[in-house]
C-alpha cells in the first residue's frame, strides 16, 4: 500500500520538492506578513486616530468594515484570476494596490478621505488572502500542508503580536500614528524583490478566457447593500432595525444576491462556481467561516478599544495585552498542523476549535470595566486556541475536495465568506457597542444631575472631555463590551454544529485529484490528466504543471 502511495507521489506531476516549496513560500510569507502587519499596526492605533480626525463610534466600525468590505467583495475575482492568469503577477500587483492605499491613508486629514483609503486597502488585502492560500495549494498536497502551514501560523503570529505593539510605540512616539501606514511601504519592496526572486510558476496560457463581471458586480452590489444596511441601522439620525429603510436596504440586497446566482449558474467562467460552494464540505466550511467571521473579526476588532478607552491604557500597552491571544493561535495552529501532516485527521482540531471558541467568548461576556487583567488575558488565550485550531483547517478541508484547477475559487470562497462575516460583526457589534454605550453613559451622566442629548459615546477623543465625564464614558464601554462578546458566543455556536456536520474525508496525498471525483472537472480533463502522468512517466522528474 505504501509503495502504491509512493509511485503516485512520484507521478504526481504538480508536486515540488521541500526546498522548492521553502523558496516559493518565502516572498509569499513576506507579502502576508507586510499586509497583517500593517491591518494590526492600525487596529491599536485607531482609537487615536479617530480621536485626531473628530470621528464618532459609527467612523471607527466603518474604518474597519470598509476595509473587510472591499477584501470580502474582491476576494472572489481575484481568487477567479488565480485559476486563469499567472498568479505571481496577480500577488505582485495585490501588493502594489496595498501599497497605495497605505499611502493614501497615512496622508488622509479626515474620515472620509481615510474610508477611501481603507477601500484601496481592503482590495491589496483581498488579493493576498486569496492568492497566498491559493497557491500554497497548488504546491503542496493536503496531507503535507499542515507542516507549512505551521509556518503561516508563526507569520501570523509574528505579525499580529507585533503588529499592536508597534503601532503603539508609533502613536506614542513623535512619528504619529500616520507613519502606522508609511510604515509597510519599505515591507512591501522587500516583499516584492523576494516573491520575484523566489517564486516560480510557469504559466499555462488559456484561450477563450471569460470574466464573469457581471456576476461580480452584483455579489458586490449585494454584500455592499446589505453592509450599509446593518452598519446605520439601530444608530441615533438614521433608521430602526425595524423601518421602512431597512426594508428596502435588505429587499435590494437579496434581489441581487438572487440574481448572482442566477447569472452564476448561467455563466461560462463563473466567479464563485456553484458546484462547488454547494459540495457539502465547502457549504459547511462555508456557513462555519461566516459564524467565525462574526466571532473573530467583529468581537476581536473591539479589543484594542476595550484596553484603551475602557481601561485607559496606552495604544503600546494596548498591545501588550493582545499577545495572549496571538500565542494561543501561535500554538493552536504550528500544533494542529503538524500533528494533522503526522496523523492525517483533521475534523477533531476543527471542532474542538470551535469548541473552543464558544467557550472563550461566553468567558469574555462576563468582563466590564473592572475585571482583572489576568482573567481578560486568560479568556482571550482560549479565543486564540479556537481560531488557530479552525482557520486554516477550514480552507484545508474545502482544498481537499477540489482539483487543482479550481483550488483558488474554492479557497477564495471559504475566504470571502469569512470575511463577509467578519464585515457583518463588525457592523453589527459596532452598532449595538454604541447603543449600549449610549444607554449606560445616559445613565451615568443622570446620576450626576447632567442633562445632555448626546450619548457621550459618539465622541472617541477622551481625552478632551473633562475627567467626571470621560469616567463615566470610560466605564460605559467596558461595561457594554460583554454584550458584543456575548453575540460573538452565539454566533460561533453556529460555527461548532456546521463544524461537527463536516465529512470526515482523509487527506489525499497527491496535489491534484482524480477528475472524475471534482464536480467541476468531472470528465474535462481526461486526456490532460492521462498526458501529463505519461510525461511524468518519460521524464522521470517533476513537472512544471502549475496552471495560472
Amino acid at each position: 500500500m505504501s509503495s502504491s502511495v509512493e509511485s503516485v507521489t512520484r507521478r504526481d506531476p504538480y508536486a515540488m520538492t521541500h526546498r522548492e516549496v521553502l523558496e516559493a513560500m518565502t516572498g509569499l510569507l513576506a507579502a502576508l506578513f507586510t499586509a497583517l502587519l500593517s491591518t494590526t499596526i492600525v487596529a491599536t492605533a485607531l482609537p487615536t486616530i479617530i480621536g485626531d480626525l473628530q470621528g464618532s463610534q459609527t467612523a471607527y466600525a466603518w474604518v474597519i468594515t470598509s476595509a473587510l468590505l472591499a477584501n470580502a467583495a474582491s476576494t472572489p475575482i481575484w481568487g477567479k484570476f488565480a485559476d486563469l492568469f499567472n498568479k505571481k503577477a496577480l500577488v505582485q500587483s495585490a501588493i502594489v494596490i496595498f501599497v497605495v492605499g497605505s499611502v493614501i491613508a497615512g496622508f488622509a486629514g479626515n474620515v472620509p478621505v481615510l474610508l477611501v483609503a481603507r477601500v484601496v486597502q481592503g482590495i491589496g488585502m483581498g488579493g493576498l488572502t486569496a492568492l497566498v492560500v491559493a497557491i500554497i495549494g497548488s504546491i503542496v498536497a493536503p496531507r503535507e500542508r499542515g507542516r507549512y502551514s505551521g509556518y503561516m501560523g508563526a507569520v501570523m503570529a509574528v505579525s499580529m503580536s507585533g503588529g499592536p505593539v508597534l503601532g503603539g510605540v508609533i502613536v506614542d512616539s513623535p512619528l504619529g500614528w500616520r507613519w502606522c501606514f508609511f510604515v509597510c511601504v519599505p515591507l512591501a519592496v522587500i516583499a516584492l524583490a523576494l516573491l520575484q526572486r523566489t517564486l516560480r510558476l510557469p504559466t499555462d496560457r488559456k484561450e477563450g478566457v471569460s470574466i464573469d463581471w457581471l456576476g461580480a458586480a452584483l455579489l458586490t452590489g449585494g454584500v455592499s447593500v446589505l453592509l450599509i444596511w446593518v452598519s446605520f441601522a439601530g444608530k441615533a439620525g438614521y433608521y430602526d432595525w425595524v423601518s421602512r429603510e431597512s426594508a428596502i436596504y435588505v429587499a435590494s440586497g437579496v434581489l441581487l444576491l438572487l440574481a448572482t446566482v442566477w447569472v452564476e449558474s448561467r455563466a461560462k467562467s463563473p466567479i464563485i462556481p456553484l458546484p462547488i460552494v454547494t459540495e457539502r464540505t465547502t457549504g459547511l466550511a462555508i456557513i462555519a467561516s461566516i459564524a467565525v467571521g462574526v466571532g473573530m473579526f467583529g468581537a476581536t476588532t473591539f479589543l484594542g478599544q476595550y484596553f484603551q478607552t475602557a481601561r485607559g491604557y496606552s495604544p503600546t500597552a494596548a498591545g501588550v495585552l493582545t499577545i495572549p491571544l496571538v500565542a494561543g493561535m501561535l500554538i493552536a495552529s504550528v500544533g494542529s498542523g503538524q500533528l494533522i501532516t503526522r496523523r492525517g485527521k483533521w475534523k477533531g482540531f476543527v471542532v474542538a476549535g470551535a469548541a473552543l471558541l464558544v467557550v472563550g467568548f461566553a468567558l469574555l461576556s462576563t468582563i466590564d470595566h473592572a475585571t482583572s487583567l489576568w482573567l481578560v488575558g486568560g479568556y482571550i488565550t482560549v479565543v486564540g486556541f479556537g481560531v488557530g485550531m479552525m482557520m486554516q483547517n477550514l480552507v484545508l478541508a474545502v482544498q481537499n475536495t477540489v482539483s487543482v484547477h479550481n483550488i483558488g475559487a474554492a479557497s477564495s470562497s471559504v475566504a470571502f465568506f469569512r470575511t463577509f462575516g467578519g464585515a457583518i460583526g463588525v457592523s453589527v457589534l459596532g452598532s449595538v457597542l454604541a447603543t449600549r454605550v449610549g444607554e449606560l453613559s445616559a445613565e451615568g451622566f443622570a446620576r450626576l444631575g447632567i442633562q445632555t442629548k448626546s450619548s457621550g459615546g459618539s465622541n472617541l477623543d477622551l481625552g478632551a472631555l473633562p475627567a467626571p465625564i470621560a469616567t463615566i464614558v470610560r466605564a460605559a464601554y467596558g461595561d457594554a463590551t460583554g454584550r458584543i462578546f456575548l453575540i460573538a458566543a452565539g454566533a460561533t455556536v453556529v460555527a461548532l454544529i456546521a463544524a461537527a456536520l463536516l465529512p470526515n474525508r482523509p487527506l489525499r496525498r497527491t496535489i491534484d485529484i482524480d477528475p472524475a471525483l471534482d464536480p467541476m472537472q468531472a470528465g474535462a480533463h481526461p486526456a490532460t490528466r492521462s498526458e501529463s502522468d505519461g510525461a511524468a512517466k518519460q521524464d522521470g522528474a517533476r513537472q512544471p504543471a502549475l496552471l495560472d
